[in-house]
C-alpha cells in the first residue's frame, strides 16, 4: 500500500471529519462525563444529609454511563481489559437497579 492509498483509506474512515473536529468531540464526551459524575456525588451527599437516603436510581445511570463507555470501547478495541471493566461496571449498574426498584416498593430507604 503506497502512501497515497493509505491518505485516501484515513480520509474516507473520518468522512470528511477535521481531527481538531473529533478531539474536540472526544474532549467535550470527558468534561461532561466528569460533571456528570461530579453533580451525582453531590446530589448523592445532599440526598444523605437532607433526606438521610441516597436514591440508587441515580447511581444506577452513573454506573449504566460507565458500563456502556467500557463496553463501546471494548468493541472497537478488542481488548480484554476494557470487557472486564465493562462488565464489572454492568454488575455495579445492575445492583443499583436493584436498589433503587427495592426503594421504590419501600422494601429499604
Amino acid at each position: 500500500m503506497n502512501k497515497e492509498d493509505i491518505l485516501a483509506k484515513a480520509q474516507n474512515e473520518n468522512k470528511g471529519r477535521d481531527y481538531a473536529d473529533i478531539e474536540a468531540q472526544k474532549s467535550g464526551t470527558r468534561a461532561a462525563y466528569f460533571v456528570a459524575v461530579l453533580l451525582v456525588i453531590i446530589v448523592d451527599l445532599v440526598n444523605g444529609f437532607v433526606l438521610g437516603n441516597v436514591n440508587r436510581g441515580m447511581d444506577f445511570v452513573l454506573f449504566t454511563m460507565a458500563f456502556v463507555a467500557f463496553l463501546t470501547k471494548y468493541l472497537k478495541l478488542r481488548k480484554r481489559h476494557e470487557l472486564f471493566v465493562a462488565i464489572m461496571w454492568g454488575l455495579l449498574a445492575l445492583m443499583m437497579l436493584v436498589l433503587w426498584i427495592l426503594q421504590l416498593c419501600g422494601v429499604m430507604a
